[in-house]
């Protein structure tokens, strides 16, 4: 695999990438949308952050490319809606693919695009969807050179809830990706796995195709920091966090912590220091 604009996410020196995803409000969840309210300061928060690419819709993807310069992150664009993050959830479950995504990306100048491939227990309809998304997309992706990132997400009901959770159990997390793999993926974004000594297993299942891990659900700063440490000494190739940045008090400082732990391999300890505001 090797398509020029992945060398826009990728950072020279170390082989890694650091994506900012805000591409929440897709998703019709209003708790998704706590810290980005306003898009277009987040954008330009994240812009100065300077992480290697951000994360955005097709609507909100104007306030980063509209930005001069070509310092700038590059742009993962998000090609598809779901409503399956709902809680209570809604019927019927759907994700849905924007037809033309990968010529909005070209147009957009994107490094990549990125769909989900999503696994709901009672609901293998939805997973269909997603398959027939990325089959439509990798078409288009392959004729116009577009990175295909595909999101593999394994979800279970949340006890007493009316909605999905993660589920982080490792066979399902590797045998979602050995599919992903199989469709094709040039880019895979996978969740942590609960044992997360187990993610080697992650890297293996997606053979050569580069990894990188989603950040999901908010945990603390060191949490976060020696889990993203963890996966990386496993051979994932970066990390795709957005509410642990977005909704963090100091978006600035876990941005920097994060590009120092995925770049230059520093200490949890050191990269703490470089977080502002009461913990």
């Amino acid at each position: 695999m090797s398509k020029p604009r992945l060398n826009r996410l990728f950072n020279a020196r170390s082989g890694r990438a650091f994506d900012v995803a805000v591409d929440h409000g897709a998703f019709h969840e209003p708790s998704f949308l706590t810290g980005i309210e306003d898009m277009a300061k987040t954008v330009a928060t994240l812009v100065d952050a300077a992480p290697d690419a951000v994360q955005l819709t097709l609507g909100q993807a104007p306030l980063l490319q509209s930005v001069p310069g070509k310092n700038k992150p590059g742009l993962v664009l998000r090609t598809d809606i779901a409503n399956v993050y709902n809680d209570p959830l809604e019927a019927p479950l759907h994700s849905i693919h924007v037809p033309d995504a990968i010529e909005i990306a070209v147009r957009l100048d994107a490094v990549a695009v990125c769909v989900n491939l999503l696994d709901l227990p009672g609901e293998p309809q939805v997973r269909e969807q997603c398959i027939r998304s990325i089959l439509a997309l990798r078409t288009d992706a392959e004729k116009y050179g577009m990175p295909l990132m595909i999101e593999p997400l394994v979800m279970q009901t949340k006890p007493g809830s009316g909605g999905y959770g993660v589920d982080g159990d490792t066979a399902k997390v590797v045998t979602l990706v050995r599919q992903a793999r199989e469709l094709g993926a040039d880019l895979i974004k996978a969740d942590p796995t609960d044992d997360i000594g187990d993610y080697h297993r992650v890297i293996q299942a997606a053979g050569d195709t580069p990894v990188l891990v989603r950040g999901g659900g908010r945990v603390d700063d060191r949490t976060l920091l020696e889990r993203t440490q963890a996966v990386l000494e496993q051979g994932a190739r970066g990390i795709v966090y957005g509410r642990n940045v977005i909704q963090h008090r100091d978006p600035a400082g876990i941005t920097a912590a994060l590009m120092a732990v995925v770049h230059e391999n520093t200490s949890v300890d050191d990269a703490l220091t470089l977080i502002g505001g009461a913990a």
